[in-house]
């Protein structure tokens, strides 16, 4: 409870720490102490890597204030993956020999060469993608703004990693819809960011081992586990956005450019909150898609949330083995064990069960306000699983109540991950009394 605790708080001082810096003078472009409800709201979306806002980014903060959100955002983002990845590390405990040899197997590895080595690691492996990407992209921008070009470069790739969709170019990322190169390129950076430290980490030790030892290395059952899924979710959204939208928002684009806009809508939505095309232009059915992909989100140990694919994974084979008769869940001919099983289950019901709440909040706190009820759900989903897709204005046309109501859904989508991680460690507590046991009908 104490480490719950503590990172809750945590997080919470450096959101209000962010918002003080973005309520200051040489942070808003009107000058003076202000804006503090923008301010609170945009800082809490900044430090839960969510990308939703109530004002213009580029129209309400300078460019020293939009530092400070890239800081946030960055903070927020690694501070999420050493907190997953690290658990033991951010909770202040040491590893012990046992530990050391679960999560050599867990991860394929032949050695740990340290937390300390690990943590470098990833911090410097965050850096190094971000700061290539935005090499990549800077021609790109160059060609659209010379003076800016350095800058726009790193903001974009820091939240296209970081999965937050903060923008400042207007229509998100609509100026770059003719261009296939840069969605592709987002795109990949915005998939490495959501694929998690652990696969990175896992992938890079194994070419590694194969290198130096001739060893064959190993893929863990997690870093299979995630790219099978991811992988099975961007083609089944790619294609079902072709079908659905080819003559919808895509009807306008010429025949190459449908298939690359439709790749980057296909990706967006379990990680980043980027769109292309406006997703109030979206017909129902492909907003309830988008609601189904935030919900399952991206890997654990990443920057995005939901329930994560690992459990979406879990739950499948769950149920698909309860429907072949086999009592026990087996993943590529590897037996899950039953705690993972049961901590699933929890982590997605636990999940619909704040989107009920917040979903019910909204309908209360904005019953005079005008906006639809479904644009008020996928606000709801969009801000559990931190994704930070909006209909239309929608959440800058909430009442003060349903700020306070996404923020706190921002909060708890982002928090509610490791909260359940940090039940598992070490709270093992058996009963030491049996109970008899009896039949109960369900279903």
């Amino acid at each position: 409870m104490k480490s719950r605790g503590s990172v809750a708080f945590g997080f919470l001082a450096l959101i209000f720490i962010g918002a003080i810096l973005l309520a200051s003078p040489w942070a808003r472009t009107q000058g003076g102490w202000g804006g503090w409800q923008a301010a609170l709201f945009t800082s809490f979306s900044a430090v839960c890597v969510t990308g939703l806002t109530i004002v213009e980014i580029a129209a309400e903060y300078t460019r020293a204030g939009q530092i400070v959100i890239i800081t946030l955002v960055e903070i927020g983002c690694l501070g999420l993956m050493t907190c997953g990845t690290f658990l033991l590390v951010a909770i202040g405990r040491r590893l012990s020999l046992s530990r050391e040899f679960s999560l050599m197997n867990a991860y394929g590895v032949e050695q740990i060469q340290g937390l300390r080595g690990l943590i470098c690691w990833v911090v410097g492996s965050m850096l190094t993608v971000e700061l290539v990407w935005a090499a990549i992209m800077y021609p790109r921008f160059a060609a659209m703004d010379p003076g800016n070009a350095a800058y726009l470069s790193l903001f974009y790739s820091v939240m296209g990693f970081c999965n937050a969709g903060f923008g400042i170019l207007p229509g998100s990322l609509a100026p770059f819809a003719n261009d296939h190169a840069m969605l592709l390129v987002l795109a990949a950076e915005t998939i490495l960011g959501g694929i998690g430290f652990l696969v990175i980490y896992n992938l890079c030790t194994f070419k590694f081992l194969r290198r130096k030892t001739g060893g064959a290395g190993r893929l863990s059952l997690h870093t299979k586990v995630v790219l099978r899924v991811s992988l099975f979710l961007l083609a089944f959204a790619f294609l079902a956005f072709l079908v659905l939208e080819w003559n919808g928002v895509l009807k306008d684009f010429p025949f190459w450019n449908k298939f690359s806009v439709a790749f980057y809508q296909a990706v967006t939505p379990r990680t980043c909150g980027f769109c292309v095309t406006p997703t109030e232009s979206l017909k129902p059915v492909t907003r309830l898609m988008y609601e189904t992909l935030m919900m399952i989100g991206g890997a654990p140990g990443s920057a995005a949330a939901g329930i994560k694919v690992t459990t979406f994974a879990v739950l499948v084979y769950t149920i698909k083995a309860m429907c072949s008769g086999e009592s026990e869940t087996v993943i590529s001919r590897r037996l899950v064990p039953n705690e993972i099983v049961r901590e699933s289950f929890v982590i997605a019901v636990a999940l619909l069960t704040i989107l009920v709440m917040v979903t019910a909040a909204l309908f209360v706190t904005e019953a005079e306000s005008g906006i639809a009820l479904d644009a008020l759900f996928f606000e709801a989903v969009s801000a559990i699983t931190t994704t930070g897709l909006s209909v239309a204005d929608t959440t800058a046309r909430l009442s003060a109540s349903g700020k306070m109501v996404i923020m706190a859904a921002m909060f708890a989508g982002r928090l509610g991950a490791l909260s359940v991680v940090m039940l598992i460690g070490d709270r093992e507590s058996k009963r030491h009394v049996r109970f008899p046991t009896e039949e109960l009908v369900v279903g």
